[in-house]
């Protein structure tokens, strides 16, 4: 870690401009393991592989890691099977691919990097051996705009079985790096190359700034010789014995914590003071288990204005447990409907106050909030609810639904949004193992919601939401306040000298939306 934060260092104090590219392997380098193992791996579970493919698949991997046939081998046997299938299909193939194997397998290390590149303006580039359909998810979630990869060959909008020459493989890539280069004005000889593979070799020798990640043996042994930087990343790749260890103590740990309450609940006759107990114990177990840090900023918030309703942005399971820890007492939640199906933690989560809902019924969804009010209002407990709904795949904050702002505004209590940079490092979304990380968190200012009614209410979600934008660092949207205000002014009688005020405010400006963010590109036109 102490040369992950050197590398960064590194980075903020280099040159800035776009004549600097920062170029990134893909496999092995942004994310852990091979795209294309689980592009088999998914085909082979959705049983679209026939026995021929099987075969053939096995006996060319078989040859390919004997070194009987080269790269351009391996992606021809490949492409053959691809004959007739739509672009278009595949691409959504690639979208599914991405949520359910390779989003989880992004190493935070390299996002950090990339980020650290991208605020230097930096031409960050993926230059890949993969295909597009592999790459292209993950560089929109990265905001990497520029793709260098290999590519089959397309014709009417179905591929022909053919690659497209010369692949973006060994001396493929370095031709493909000084393409792109001669298009943005950069200098290589004074630009970063990212790989973790030996195959890499001459495109780390053309730039200036070679930088060796997670390497294979023989990678490891020439950056040794040349004095190259390495670095190697533990947050992802196969768990070890530990991590599984870890993992179900700290899971567990939350009926341990609830029965380890019972003895005062039953001498005290206080459900309360017992789950009060027991949701600090589980927080702090389950920490120390994981062996997961806080660092967290503006603590006071956290008791300055209870009760009221906790918003937070839900990227981890270990929000449960960074939640726990932190507000400790006095809690009660919204989950899913799911939760209450599961035996043990359902009925216990129940029993803590959690308030169940079914996402797919808005409805009832708001009915079965109703008792919150009354949770909070008589019982005194704050409320924690992600106005995102679900868990994100990656950090970048997700739409706000509306349900956790009409209970602060019903219930007369402030907002106190609490901002979570990073839980992902602890365990991505779709992924079981939790790992050792430190996690920042912000926790903001109590939001006064007694000005809030209902006709306004889009405004309030989008000023919330931007505190989070703002504090992760991301880009704040602008909000339509000038539709809403104007709408407010319209529906609410003014006095008569107030007249003038309510013109200005219908003839404040539209703000137009942002424009949808761009598509990454290829370098190449062909077969896209």
């Amino acid at each position: 870690m102490a040369r992950h934060r050197n590398y960064l260092e590194e980075i903020n104090a280099s040159e800035s401009g776009p004549h600097i590219a920062a170029l990134f392997d893909f496999d092995g380098t942004i994310i852990a393991g091979y795209s294309a193992m689980a592009l088999l791996q998914e085909k082979f579970k959705r049983r679209e592989m026939g026995l021929e493919e099987i075969i053939e698949t096995a006996n060319v991997m078989s040859q390919y890691n004997m070194g009987s046939i080269g790269f351009s081998g391996l992606m021809t046997a490949a492409a053959k099977f691809m004959k007739g299938v739509t672009e278009e299909s595949f691409r959504e193939f690639g979208e599914e691919l991405y949520q359910k194997h390779i989003a989880k397998k992004v190493y935070p290390e390299s996002r950090e990097i990339i980020r650290a590149h991208q605020a230097k303006g930096h031409t960050v580039a993926i230059v890949s051996s993969a295909t597009i359909y592999q790459i292209e998810p993950t560089a929109r979630d990265l905001d990497i705009e520029h793709i260098l990869c290999s590519e089959y060959e397309i014709e009417n909008g179905e591929f022909t079985g053919e690659i497209i020459r010369p692949l973006c493989f060994g001396e493929g890539k370095v031709i493909s790096a000084e393409s792109l280069a001669e298009r943005f004005g950069c200098d290589l000889d004074n630009s970063y190359f990212y790989s973790d593979s030996s195959d890499d070799i001459e495109l780390l020798e053309r730039v200036g700034k070679p930088r060796v990640l997670n390497p294979n043996t023989k990678l490891r042994n020439i950056a040794r010789q040349r004095d190259w930087p390495v670095q190697e990343f533990g947050s992802r790749g196969t768990p070890s014995i530990l991590d599984y260890t870890r993992t179900i103590y700290a899971t567990s740990s939350l009926v341990g914590a609830f029965a380890a309450g019972l003895p005062i609940w039953a001498l005290t006759r206080s459900q309360r003071e017992a789950m009060n107990f027991s949701m600090g114990l589980f927080g702090d177990f389950a920490a120390a288990m994981v062996g997961m840090d806080l660092d967290v900023y503006g603590e006071r918030n956290l008791w300055a204005a209870r009760p009221c309703v906790f918003v937070f942005n839900h990227q981890s399971k270990a929000d449960v447990v960074i939640l726990a820890k932190l507000i400790r007492k006095d809690m009660g939640g919204v989950g899913k409907q799911e939760i209450k199906n599961i035996p043990i933690l359902g009925q216990i989560m129940e029993w803590a106050g959690t308030v169940f809902i079914d996402r797919k019924n808005s409805s009832d969804a708001i009915k079965a909030m109703e008792p919150l009010v009354d949770a909070i209002q008589k019982d005194g407990k704050s409320i924690c609810i992600a106005p995102e709904g679900t868990r994100t795949l990656s950090p970048k904050l997700g739409p706000f639904k509306k349900g956790a702002f009409h209970l602060a505004m019903q219930a007369g209590v402030p907002i106190v949004p609490i901002v979570i940079h990073n839980a992902g490092d602890v365990a991505p979304k779709n992924e079981f193992v939790m790992r050792p990380a430190t996690v920042r968190v912000d926790v903001l200012p109590p939001v006064d919601t007694s000005g809030w009614s209902a006709k306004t209410m889009n405004l309030h979600v989008a000023e919330v939401r931007n505190l989070f934008l703002k504090a992760l660092g991301q880009p704040e949207e602008a909000p339509e306040p000038a539709r809403e205000k104007a709408k407010a002014a319209k529906e609410t009688p003014a006095p008569k000298k107030a007249k003038a005020s309510v013109a200005k405010a219908k003839a404040q400006p539209k703000v137009k939306p942002k424009a949808p963010p761009k598509k990454p590109a290829t370098a190449k036109g062909k077969g896209r």
